[in-house]
């Protein structure tokens, strides 16, 4: 049993208890949800509180680059961009990670040494998960053994949507056996997940099981962080923490590529799950384009004007 949610040990107790405890969770309200994610959307940032949200937003970034054409020099740049992101700015703040895959994790632990900024890996046969589960672990292993202070795993979609919670609960377990000290992020594949019901369950089964991090996507399918499955995301960290005392973070990923999409993400968590969330421990975006434009609308913010395209590296 997990040691973070002691309260749920009779729900995950078999797999009949869990599936009970899971679809005894209260429906969702789609269309309310929804409303209320469009609503928070439309909330005005006035220009101090827009600064201060651009700078959080850059903190809170973790720089992805998950391509079969990855070099270790491609690698390099990233972690050279997430330490010093606008060369222009030295007070432009360090992103919060560089999140690569494990074969590239030695090269970016290398690179980011005594910077402050974090190595996250995926694992677990990302981004389909298809794969026995030592073949899994192993995964793990090779990233935790370079370095990573972070792993971003991927849930065996087909077993939960079958049914079978417990083999997803255990495989879970088992993969943050693996982690050791790294934090465990668990990645749902909201946009394969069909319904927000089991974006519900999925966000408690994770949590249950370990996770410090509950997350949207891989950014590899055609529908990854909305406000609305992150709005639903938060809501269950902010219930589950109110209920054990123990505070999960929340990563939506892919799709999110303004500043203004980002301030509105800022906004749900903070109308949701409150501002213990409004910092790079609690809260991330996984994103490689929205840097750039949060560098752009800073520099806007600090000169009145726009920068020219050159302004930003192109990733």
């Amino acid at each position: 049993m997990p040691t973070t949610a002691p309260a749920f040990a009779d729900a995950t107790a078999s797999d009949s208890a869990l599936r009970r405890f899971l679809h005894g969770l209260p429906g969702v309200d789609a269309v309310g949800l929804e409303a209320r994610a469009a609503s928070l959307g439309t909330r005005s940032i006035k220009t101090t509180a827009k600064a201060y949200a651009i700078d959080l937003a850059i903190s809170m970034i973790d720089l992805t680059t998950l391509e079969g054409a990855d070099t270790p020099g491609k690698v390099r740049a990233l972690a050279a961009k997430a330490v010093n992101p606008d060369p222009t700015d030295r007070t432009a703040p360090r992103t919060a990670a560089v999140c690569v895959y494990p074969d590239m994790a030695a090269t970016a632990v290398a690179a980011l040494a005594g910077s402050g900024v974090k190595v996250a890996s995926v694992a677990t046969a990302f981004p389909a998960g298809r794969a026995a589960l030592d073949v899994k672990l192993a995964d793990v292993r090779d990233a935790v053994a370079a370095g990573a202070d972070e792993i971003d795993m991927v849930i065996d979609r087909g077993a939960f949507l079958s049914g079978r919670y417990l083999k997803v609960y255990e495989e879970i377990l088992a993969v943050k056996a693996e982690c050791g000290t790294a934090r465990l992020k668990v990645i749902f594949e909201t946009g394969e997940l069909s319904t927000y019901d089991n974006i519900r369950r999925a966000s408690w089964l994770g949590m249950l099981a370990g996770a410090d991090f509950i997350k949207t996507s891989t950014g590899k399918v055609g529908v990854n962080a909305t406000p609305s499955n992150t709005l639903l995301m938060l809501e269950a960290v902010r219930d589950f923490r109110a209920q054990t005392g123990v505070q999960i973070g929340v990563k939506p990923a892919g799709g999110i590529r303004t500043s203004k999409d980002a301030v509105k993400f800022l906004v749900l968590v903070n109308e949701t799950a409150g501002e213990d969330w409004l910092d790079n421990h609690w809260f991330r975006f996984g994103a490689s384009s929205l840097l750039n434009d949060l560098l752009m609308q800073r520099q806007k913010l600090s000169t009145g004007r726009y920068s020219g395209p050159d302004y930003v590296t192109v990733d």
